[in-house]
């Protein structure tokens, strides 16, 4: 693919690469995280279980044709809740390629406020499970809330640890340990699911998605708190840079500018 895209940057933690640009809302202490309106719920439950599924899965099939493997590693923890992280490495697709992979159990995502800014269509995203990050102090106890609310009614809550998209990404990013905090002070089990680029098709020159999930990984309870955040992260991250060595192809070329 000598004609591919390249990219240059200077920050692998904080450069951003998304073609969507969004004027954030903010997400205060009068954020609605949960709608005690029954039609809203109705609404949301009808989006997330129902119509949104057939088109989630066919849009993967078809424009990634994606496969999962070790899909089996969640099917002890169905009626458990548990958090999955991810790379992101999708502008869209990212938002579902995890739903899809631990349906029929119900997937929050954890967002930036980006995510639910846009007229109209913010109302859908937070109706398929986003829960953006708080923009103040004031927030941060009903977003907490919410994520326990979420784990112990045995959802799974997904997180993408690199914060930032780089679309077509083919390794894995450095990421900070601050989102492993959440499964620290739970105590639940944490998975990871890592999509590589993989060619196929004449001359493999088409891409497909492989997802390779893993886990359960825990908190080491013989450590302090942070060091039970750092050495999950440190777990997590180490699997995903190994599974990441499955890509074999580059849509986008990614070059460190100097």
């Amino acid at each position: 693919m000598n004609d591919k895209k390249v990219i240059y940057y200077h920050d692998e933690l904080n450069e951003e690469f998304s073609t969507a640009k969004i004027i954030p809302r903010n997400i205060d202490e009068n954020y609605k995280y949960i709608h005690k309106n029954v039609i809203w719920n109705a609404l949301a439950f009808l989006l997330q279980n129902v119509i949104s599924i057939p088109i989630k899965y066919l849009y993967a099939k078809i424009k990634f044709k994606i496969t999962y493997i070790g899909k089996e590693k969640l099917k002890a923890y169905k009626k458990q809740g548990y958090f999955i992280y991810g790379n992101h490495t999708q502008v869209f697709a990212d938002t579902f390629l995890i739903s899809n992979a631990v349906y029929p159990k119900v997937n929050y995502l954890i967002v930036n406020p980006e995510n639910v800014s846009m007229k109209f269509l913010g109302n859908i995203v937070e109706m398929l499970g986003a829960i953006p990050i708080p923009s103040n102090k004031e927030a941060m106890k009903n977003f907490l809330t919410t994520i326990e609310k979420r784990i112990t009614s045995g959802k799974s809550i997904t997180i993408f640890p690199e914060a930032h998209i780089w679309p077509y990404y083919t390794k894995i990013r450095p990421f900070k340990s601050v989102s492993f905090k959440y499964p620290v002070k739970l105590g639940t089990p944490s998975f990871c699911m890592t999509n590589t680029y993989q060619s196929y098709g004449k001359n493999n020159k088409k891409v497909k998605i492989v997802a390779y999930i893993d886990g359960p990984f825990f908190p080491d309870e013989n450590l302090t708190l942070k060091e039970q955040q750092e050495n999950l992260r440190n777990k997590i991250y180490n699997c995903m840079v190994e599974r990441s060595k499955n890509s074999n192809i580059e849509v986008i070329k990614y070059e460190r500018e100097i």
